[in-house]
Formats: C-alpha cells, structure tokens, sequence
C-alpha cells in the first residue's frame, strides 16, 4: 500500500484527544542539547502555531500536518552509527508516546528504533518504551485530564489578563480572548498551548510549577474539574516529583565488602527494594576511586536523560569526614556528595543518596538515668492566614527566576548516623540501618507515602533498636539517622510495582 494512504489511514484512526497529546509528548519542551543536529533556533511556530490555530479553528489540520512531516522524516531517516542526532531523541520519543497511547503506526520501522537504542547504550532493561516517556508531561496530561473545559477556559482567561507575559506573541492573539473548549480535544490543545507557553517563557520547567498551579488556583471549582477531582487535588499532584510509570529511576549501589561483616546481605537487600520500587539497578562492589570517576563519567551518557530520579546507596567504613574504599584510600564524604548531583543528565530531578558508614566512634550510651527524657510544652497562637499574608513581602513575577540552579538543589542526602558517631551493624546482616530502611520501604509501597516521611518513620523505628558493641566493653548504645534535603518537590514511592515488559532486541 502507498505510504500516503497508510499514514491517511493512520490519522484518521487517531482520535482528537490522543492526537493533542501526541503532538504534546512529541514536542517535549526539555530535549537535551547541545546534540547533533540541534540549534538554537527558536521552536516556538513548530510547537505553539499548530496548537493555536487547532483551538481557534476547531480544525486539527496544522497537527495532522506536524504528525505527517514526523513521519516522513522518520520513513527517511539513516541512523548513523555513533553520533546521536536529535532526530534519534524525537524518533524515541515519537516511538514512545505511540505506544503509551495505542496508536503506533503499522509501518513505522522498529528495526531503526532498535539501531537508535543501540546508539543509547541501552541494555535489554533500558528498552521498555516507558523509560522513553517524560514524567513531567504525564503529570501535566493527568492535570488535564482532572480538568473540565470549563476549568482550562479559565485558566486560559487568567493568563490573559497577565499583560506584561503576553505581550507581542503573535499566537496569544490568534487563539483569542474568549474561546469555546468543549470541541472534542480542544480542551488538551488548549490546555498543553498554555503549559508549552509557559515552559517556553521560563514560568515553569519540571520542578517550578507555581506559575501554573496559581492559574489553576484562579478556577471556579463547581465547573472546572470532572467528577471527584478537587482543584487541591488537582494543585498537589504538580507538587511531588514526576516519577510517573516504570522505571521509578536509576539506582547505584556501591558497597565495600573487605572488612565488613554482612556486606553481600546490604547487596541483596539493597538490589532487592531498589528493584520492588521498580528501579534499574547499577551494583558496584568493591569501589575504588577510579571506580568512581568511572561510573560518574558513565551517568554522564545521553540515556540517563531519560531517567526520573536517582538513587546511590553507598556502605563502607569512615569517620567524620571521609570513607575508606576497597584498596584502602579514603574520599572525602563531601567531595562525593557534591560531585553527583552536578551531573546534567539528573537536573531538576530528585537525587537520594544513603551513605551507610560510621562518622566516627562515639556512642549514645544507657547509662543510669541518662536516657530518661523530659517533656516541654509550647504556646500556640491562632492568627488567621489572611492576616499573616497581609503582613508578608509581595513578591511579584518580576523578581522570580527559574532559569540558574544551585548544583545541590533537588537532592536529598540520608546518613545512617549522625556525626562523630558509630553506624552499627550485625555479623550475618550487615548495617542494620540498611535493613529497616529496606524493610519501611518495602511495607510502603502503595500507601501513596512520600520518602522523607519514611525515612522519618527510619529514624524512630532505627533510635528505639539497643545495639551493642563487638569489643570486649560490650556497650549498650542506640543509634540515631538524620538526613539533610534541599528537595523542592515531594518525592512519593510508587503506587505499584511497574513490572518489566518482555523486551529484548527490538521493541515490539
């Protein structure tokens, strides 16, 4: 059959809806650069004119048009050994969001998607199509989803009146002040103009939402949502991490073995819960230095792009400041912590790192009374929310920023102990903070709860275990954990366990 009549075909099997959100998930606003074949030139005709025009003429033509061009593109496509293009990125996520929606073209040429993923270095485990997808944008299509059109028409009024962000784009005029949403998929076209128009002014980006939850705020909630969604429901889901289907992330674990009873078991329960959560599990064992610079220049590779979080469990010996590696030399713990979370490939993504290793040799021993503690009581004052922002700083659009990022930021940093202290462990099982941290969290996946609130239910459950020395003293001793976050979002465990789909050399 000729191409131009299957493509025809093809589109016109795609409803309305899925179309919208085809061309959403196919103009994904965050591709990486720079790459081959990419350039500065400005996206904006290729990503926001075909919306605009598709919600002002209630015609999807201009998207009919975009999603042919990408087609053909790809139909004539030579995937070039090495070099990765942008058009490899944009085939992947073509590919993707086709097979998230159902709606993958019959001719499309899966042997180049396997030849691209080749180019990625992805492993059997990396070619599951839902690594491919952006978590960011499948929030923002269950945002939509939540939303009537009546809801997205008002927030569309709401940007409008922010004259001094509108001003001069030719495509805010095309689409007009007032418009109707109730077409079949106009709402979505509307809807992902909005968040495309948003992300492209540098109001919003996977991390910064507040821009769009404040539109969001501005609706009528008697009209604006569908049934059993609230706006507060629909407001939170922007305000945790989007680690949206499988994989939930990239997990590296290192761990020193030589001289440390129960380290296999760290292993395996490590490798075990990082797996339940529905992570792709790196293990290192025996880490050196060399070792290290080895797997950061390895996270450095365009695939890890793909990836919605990051997670290093790291378990060796130390003291206050540093950690003994296999062969003996130390790293100091700081220089680790800051060297990871710089890599481009996980910003403005959640970075957890568990660093299980003593950080000296003190102990909270029980002795007498020392352990007895004394209860305090504090004064609460009730002063109304409308009085306190009353009193608070107006701080406008013009003085935000979303562009520059502290290299810290979106990380979360978990020690087993506190410092100048003993992280224990048990001959057979290894760290014990290892282990209940692997037990809490596997308890609760599918209780909707965030990690930070885990790892304080770690602390708790860790505090009240006595443990005791291997010396000759024999002490007593609790341990206490901590950890230190510059998270911006709430990074939630998975509902469920996404299992892994049977894919081996090209994707089916």
């Amino acid at each position: 059959m000729d191409e131009v009549i299957q493509v025809t075909q093809w589109l016109s099997s795609i409803t309305p809806r899925k179309k919208a959100k085809l061309f959403f998930f196919t103009t994904h606003a965050d591709a990486p650069s720079p790459m081959v074949g990419s350039n500065d030139v400005d996206t904006h005709e290729e990503t926001q004119l075909p919306l605009a025009t598709t919600v002002a003429l209630h015609n999807f033509k201009n998207i009919d048009e975009f999603l042919k061009k990408k087609v053909n593109t790809f139909s004539c496509y030579n995937v070039i050994e090495n070099e990765i293009t942008k058009t490899d990125y944009e085939y992947l996520r073509f590919y993707s969001a086709c097979k998230y929606l159902d709606v993958v073209p019959p001719f499309l040429d899966l042997e180049k998607i396997s030849a691209i993923q080749n180019k990625f270095e992805m492993t059997d485990e990396e070619r599951d199509y839902r690594l491919l997808l952006d978590s960011a944008d499948l929030v923002l299509e269950k945002v939509c989803d939540s939303l009537k059109p009546a809801g997205v028409s008002q927030m569309w009024t709401a940007l409008r009146k922010d004259r001094n962000l509108i001003r001069g784009v030719k495509t805010i005029d095309i689409i007009g002040f007032f418009v109707d949403p109730n077409p079949t998929g106009i709402k979505e076209c509307l809807f992902f103009f909005i968040v495309r128009f948003l992300q492209k002014a540098d109001k919003i980006n996977r991390v910064n939402t507040n821009r769009l939850e404040r539109l969001i705020a501005q609706c009528d909630e008697s009209s604006s949502c569908e049934e059993g969604k609230t706006i507060d429901f629909t407001i939170d889901s922007l305000r945790f991490y989007p680690t949206e289907l499988y994989p939930f992330g990239f997990c590296l674990i290192m761990c020193v073995i030589e001289g440390r009873d129960g380290a296999m078991q760290e292993i395996e329960k490590t490798m075990e819960i990082s797996r339940h959560l529905g992570m792709i599990t790196h293990t290192e064992k025996n880490p050196t230095k060399e070792t290290i610079e080895l797997v950061k220049k390895e996270l450095m590779k365009p695939k890890y792009q793909f990836y919605s979080s990051f997670t290093c469990w790291f378990m060796s010996h130390g003291d206050s400041n540093s950690m003994v590696l296999a062969d003996g030399e130390t790293i100091e713990r700081e220089w680790f912590l800051t060297s990871f979370p710089d890599i481009s490939t996980f910003q403005l993504k959640p970075k957890v790192f568990f660093m299980v290793s003593c950080r000296g040799a003190n102990k909270f021993s029980l002795k007498g009374d020392e352990f007895e503690g004394q209860s305090a009581t504090c004064d609460y004052y009730d002063i109304g929310s409308a009085l306190i922002r009353n009193r608070m700083l107006d701080i406008t659009d013009s003085v935000r920023d979303i562009s520059y990022v502290q290299p810290m930021m979106d990380t979360l940093v978990a020690y087993s102990t506190i410092l100048d202290h003993l992280s224990g462990r048990a001959n057979t099982h290894g760290s014990i903070y290892v282990d209940r941290a692997c037990v809490l969290m596997s308890e609760n996946i599918s209780r909707g709860r965030s990690l930070t609130e885990i790892l304080e239910h770690l602390s708790q459950d860790l505090h009240e275990i006595l443990q005791e020395t291997m010396d000759e003293d024999r002490i007593v001793y609790k341990q206490a954990c901590h950890y230190d976050s510059f998270f911006r979002k709430t990074l939630k465990l998975p509902y469920t366990r996404h299992p892994k789909e049977d894919v081996h050399s090209a994707p089916q």
